[in-house]
């Protein structure tokens, strides 16, 4: 197939800059995800975005940082499906020990089917693995904008009404 050649001036290319990501500076976020690699690329996008990032592998290892950073997490941002217990079991915890946090919950599955399986309720901060960082600081701005309740542990549940909801997402 040929084309003709194009007889006109070939300027510079336009180039469009995507619009900023929603940024903040100085918060908290503590990421609790056991796949090292998530985890790493997660705490890189919240340095990138001005966060300050805490890392735990493992939901143990995530309370025992929001026991020592008590004062200072505003963010708990969790997988949905981890070792020893689920992600909303971790964040009604974290938030018995931090009143303030928000969480964010991620995952690899659609937000459809987390909300399906009852493992997430209508109205809590959700973001899909693999994210953007676009995707990621909307979330986190989302969750931080939200009117806190009386009771942070209304806002995720109490951990015993998920027991089994997150045993047919494995």
């Amino acid at each position: 197939i040929y084309l003709p050649r194009y007889p006109g001036d070939i300027g510079p290319a336009a180039e469009e800059e995507p619009p900023a990501a929603p940024s903040r500076r100085g918060e908290t976020v503590l990421v609790v995800e056991d796949d090292p690699f998530v985890r790493k690329l997660t705490r890189q996008m919240l340095e990138e975005l001005g966060y300050t990032a805490l890392e735990a592998a493992s939901p143990a290892e995530g309370l025992a940082l929001a026991e020592r950073h008590r004062q200072t997490v505003r963010v708990l941002l969790t997988d949905v499906i981890l070792p020893e217990m689920n992600g909303r079991d971790l964040a009604a915890r974290v938030a018995q020990l931090c009143p303030d946090v928000r969480p964010v919950f991620m995952s690899g599955y659609a937000a459809g089917i987390v909300s399906e399986r009852g493992v997430l309720e209508p109205g809590l901060s959700f973001v899909q693995k693999p994210f953007s960082v676009r995707e990621l600081a909307e979330a986190l701005a989302r969750a931080l904008e939200r009117p806190q309740p009386d009771d942070p542990r209304t806002a995720v549940g109490r951990p015993e009404t998920l027991r089994d909801r997150t045993s047919g997402l494995m």
